[in-house]
């Protein structure tokens, strides 16, 4: 079985829009109840980190929720404004000067 340590150390995966933070959400309480139950004393220093990660792996994945987000709100600006740049230019054409 891995450690904490060896979990850390590997590359983290890819984020692909539709992952899941349960596994390492998961892997944080079964180290902490490890650390209780083999009454070790585990470095306080490898918990913290390994919080701080799925702190930083849940903004990251909120901050590509955002950017889809502004993506389709510009998508859908731009295409607003490309039809009220053709009704503007209909009605010029029917009223002259």
């Amino acid at each position: 079985m891995c450690n904490a340590k060896d979990w850390l150390q590997s590359p983290p995966t890819p984020f692909n829009g539709q992952r899941s933070s349960k596994k390492p959400k998961l892997r944080v309480h079964c180290l902490i109840i490890r650390r209780r139950c083999e009454g070790t004393k585990t470095d306080d220093m490898e918990l913290k980190n390994l919080k701080l990660y799925l702190e930083n792996r849940s903004i990251l994945e909120e901050n590509e929720k955002l950017r889809q987000k502004a993506i389709r709100l510009k998508q859908e600006n731009l295409a607003l404004l490309s039809e009220f740049q053709k009704k503007f230019k209909s009605s010029q054409m029917i009223t002259p000067n």
